[in-house]
């Protein structure tokens, strides 16, 4: 079983950088309500950026993994960053993003590999919106990359079925 969670929502601002952000209170507890839901006997992997590993409880049992971190880019602070996203994980280029073949790559690996070790349990992996879409629409071929980006929330969880090319939303997994 795989679930890939969208990590809570942060407390962010300008003069952080997005991947040391923290969670916001609402986010902690969020993210309290969230995995309180999940398997507990999953195997935890999450991104290296804080908001995510804190999505998972944030303890020595979560292992962190470069491969799962957010897209790499530069985008403006503010502005229209919600269109260059939702074009990006739509198929187009930006300058100065990472490519969407290195994200699959590496997300790939890292999927395959904590499946492995986690030996049969639930893995649980905490990441990233554009990351997991990109992933995802790659993998399972999405019908709507866009759509799906735009309906996560903050945080969220969906069950991948790998075999069956599937992906179901919280709301069928989580009630």
């Amino acid at each position: 079983m795989l679930i890939l969670v969208r990590h809570a929502m942060p407390a962010f601002g300008p003069d952080v950088p997005p991947h040391e952000w923290p969670l916001s209170e609402e986010g902690r507890a969020a993210a309290r309500r969230l995995t309180a839901r999940l398997p507990p006997d999953a195997h935890l992997v999450a991104s290296e950026e804080r908001k995510a590993w804190q999505t998972l409880g944030g303890g020595e049992n979560v292992v962190r993994d470069g491969r799962f971190n957010e897209v790499g880019r530069v985008e403006p602070q503010g502005g229209d960053f919600r269109r260059l996203r939702r074009m990006y994980v739509e198929g187009v280029d930006h300058a100065g993003w990472e490519p969407r073949p290195e994200v699959v790559r590496r997300f790939e690996e890292g999927i395959a590999e904590h499946l492995t070790g986690a030996g049969g349990r639930p893995l649980l992996v905490a990441t990233h919106g554009m990351a997991m879409t990109v992933w995802l629409t790659a993998r399972l071929a999405l019908a709507d990359p866009g759509g799906f980006w735009e309906d996560l929330r903050f945080p969220d969880a969906h069950l991948v079925d790998m075999d069956g090319g599937t992906v179901r939303s919280r709301r069928h997994i989580l009630i």
